[in-house]
C-alpha cells in the first residue's frame, strides 16, 4: 500500500517503512508527525484519488533527525567585466520514517522499530570512529602498570657498545 502526500510544496509517494527526506519540520528526534494532506491512497486492487484530498486519509511518521543537506554553489559571472560572485546554500532537512498509512477504509502499518541513528553516526561507525554523542559516554580505560615487568626491565644488564680503537692503539700494534 502506498500514499501520495504533500508537504513543503512538494509531493512524495510513500509506503509504510520508507525513509523520507523533506524540508525542515518542527519537532525533536523521536517525535510523531502526522500528514493530513493525502492526495491519493493506492494498493494492488486500485487507487483512491482525493478531490483534492482523501477523506480521513493520514500518514504517520517518526522524526529521526534534522540536518543540513548538500551544499549548492551559486556562481555569477559577467564576461570581460571582472564580475564574479560565489555564494553557497545548505537547506535544512528533516529525515522521517513512515510508520503507517490510514484512510479510504484501508490501513498499512510498519512492523519494524524506528532506529534514531543519524547519518553522521552511521558514517562514523563505518570508519570505525565513535560517534560524538557516544564518545562522551564511553569512559577511557584506566592504565594499569605492571610492576613486575618494569622491575625486570630495570634489573636487566645493559649492553655496551664496543669501544672504538684509538689512533694510539693502532700505532702501537704496527710497531
Amino acid at each position: 500500500m502506498y500514499a501520495v502526500i504533500k508537504t513543503g510544496g512538494k509531493q512524495y509517494r510513500v509506503s509504510a517503512g520508507d525513509l523520507l527526506v523533506v524540508e525542515k519540520l518542527e519537532g525533536e528526534a523521536g517525535a510523531a508527525i502526522t500528514f493530513n494532506d493525502v492526495l491519493m491512497i493506492g494498493d494492488d486492487a486500485g487507487a483512491v484519488v482525493g478531490a483534492p484530498l482523501v477523506e480521513g486519509g493520514a500518514v504517520e511518521a517518526t522524526l529521526i533527525e534534522t540536518r543540513k543537506g548538500e551544499k549548492v554553489r551559486i556562481f555569477k559571472k559577467t564576461r570581460r567585466q571582472g564580475y564574479r560572485r560565489t555564494r553557497g546554500h545548505r537547506q535544512i532537512q528533516s529525515v522521517l520514517r513512515v510508520t503507517s498509512i490510514l484512510g479510504a477504509g484501508k490501513s498499512a502499518k510498519w512492523e519494524g522499530t524506528v532506529s534514531l541513528t543519524t547519518k553522521a553516526e552511521m558514517d562514523a561507525r563505518a570508519r570505525n570512529l565513535a560517534p560524538r554523542n557516544l564518545a562522551a559516554a564511553i569512559e577511557t580505560p584506566e592504565v594499569v602498570s605492571v610492576p613486575a615487568v618494569a622491575e625486570e626491565a630495570a634489573s636487566a644488564p645493559k649492553k655496551k657498545a664496543p669501544a672504538k680503537k684509538k689512533a694510539a692503539e693502532a700505532t702501537s700494534d704496527e710497531a
